[in-house]
């Protein structure tokens, strides 16, 4: 929340609960304090524009005046009437309940702020645009439309530009819902800060950069794991997230039109096994497909000849876990793979790269039989080194932005109904420590032990 969002709302909170409790020496005060609220609300539209979060506070504003307001008119009348006693009892109660409404920005804060990378490098980013000639869209009814790819890159760099890339694609013109989020909600999100640059050049301290492939939850945005990528990218990767057109919940094609999820679950698959199966192919088509243009000229455009096609990864987290490991499946360019939280799909593979399964909190998430029993097949036929490790008191949400869209006292009434009371700061601070020293080689015991409660360590 802004500091003006801050002021004007605790001030709306203030005037409208003095009103209530004590309307007759408010009016003392309101020739001075009600050109201030309005002069306030005024420069908060101004600079932060129509934030839906503050309606409340402005009915509360204009309550509390119409309630000072008649205790001044009612103290000249003579015999109060049966409505007037009335009145007199329910307003202060309508006006204290707009009061408590008021709170909702600092429940609902209009611009999320996500976590500050902890790495030692700036970021850029870039996103690419792609359409794959070589396959039609199945989704849509056109015989001549063809497959788009949409990459968001995050790496290092030296530079700043001072100008961002919006956060989620399609910002002024979301569906009614983004996965399972009203999009109303969303109206401010244009202005989340991403903490990485646009139009800025790879950073030259390294020719070439270790590539990471990261592919999102079913119908998930990229966006929302900002907070994830960013933070890896920060910490020396060239992070590649992927949507998924159609499958995703909104994104922005090469030609500037906005695609949005066209589910359609047949009846006669009620586990939706071969559904998620036939979105898994599209999806490992999607990836592959990222890999080609790795090496095309001029395909990534600043990245293109900075970045070490020798050392690529797949990594997703939950639907994009079981992605990562199809894609894997006898790809020779991908060198390692991680599954955080997802369940698996189809065939299983016998993967030749060493291997990560990253979990939340099995008695918090509640992971399916199907969860359990395929990740334990995969561990079982691996044909390289594999680690398994659980992060307590996480849950499923917190490897993503998603809880970041509540405030922190909304986030802990939530934690106790469906977990997660780590947190998604500390679950995705502790979710990269293990992921960068699982992909540079590094000491995955020693990166585990630097948080609490996190159990597991190399598989069998």
């Amino acid at each position: 929340m802004s500091v003006i969002d801050a002021v004007v709302s605790a001030a709306a909170i203030l005037f409208a609960m003095a009103a209530a409790v004590f309307p007759r020496r408010v009016a003392y005060a309101l020739p001075v304090v009600l050109p201030l609220l309005v002069f306030g609300c005024l420069i908060q539209f101004v600079l932060e524009d129509f934030c839906w979060q503050m309606v409340p506070c402005y009915l509360a504003i204009v309550a509390a005046t119409v309630l000072v307001a008649s205790r001044l008119r009612r103290t000249q009348a003579t015999e109060p009437t049966r409505k007037r006693r009335v009145l007199t009892v329910l307003a202060p109660v309508a006006v204290g309940l707009l009061a408590v409404l008021a709170i909702l920005p600092w429940s609902i804060p209009p611009v999320p702020t996500l976590p500050e990378p902890t790495g030692r490098y700036r970021i850029g980013s870039e996103i690419f645009r792609w359409i794959d000639e070589q396959r039609l869209e199945t989704a849509t009814d056109s015989a001549s439309d063809r497959r788009n790819v949409i990459v968001q890159a995050w790496y290092p760099t030296d530079a700043t530009s001072g100008r961002q890339w919006v956060y989620i694609d399609g910002q002024d013109r979301l569906p009614s819902r983004v996965t399972q989020i009203p999009g109303f909600i969303m109206h401010n999100y244009g202005r989340i800060d991403t903490h990485a640059d646009a139009d800025v050049p790879i950073s030259a301290e390294r020719a070439r950069w270790p590539v990471v492939l990261f592919s999102p939850g079913y119908g998930a945005p990229r966006a929302f794991y900002t907070g994830l990528v960013s933070d890896l990218a920060s910490r020396g990767f060239v992070v590649l997230a992927i949507d998924h057109p159609y499958e995703v919940a909104v994104t922005e094609l090469a030609d500037d039109s906005v695609a949005t999820a066209t589910d359609d679950f047949p009846e006669n698959d009620a586990d939706g096994e071969r559904y998620m199966t036939e979105h898994l192919r599209v999806r490992r088509g999607d990836l592959r497909f990222v890999l080609d243009q790795l090496d095309r000229p001029g395909a990534v455009g600043a990245l293109s000849g900075r970045l070490d096609t020798d050392h690529i990864a797949a990594i997703g987290h939950s639907f994009g876990g079981a992605s990562a490991v199809a894609a894997a499946a006898d790809e020779p360019r991908i060198k390692a793979v991680a599954n955080i939280d997802g369940t698996l799909y189809g065939d299983l593979p016998t993967l030749k790269q060493p291997f990560l399964l990253m979990e939340s909190d099995h008695s918090e998430t509640g992971h399916s039989a199907q969860y359990l029993d395929r990740n334990r097949d995969l561990i079982q036929q691996l044909q390289a080194t594999g680690f398994r490790y659980e992060i307590a008191e996480a849950n499923h949400f917190g490897f993503t932005d998603v809880p970041l869209f509540l405030a922190a006292p909304a986030r802990f009434v939530v934690a106790q109904f469906i977990g997660g009371e780590r947190g998604p700061v500390d679950t995705q601070r502790a979710a990269n420590d293990i992921l960068v020293a699982f992909l540079q080689g590094g000491d995955i015991r020693e990166a585990a032990a630097g948080h609490p409660n996190i159990h597991g360590g190399p598989v069998p």
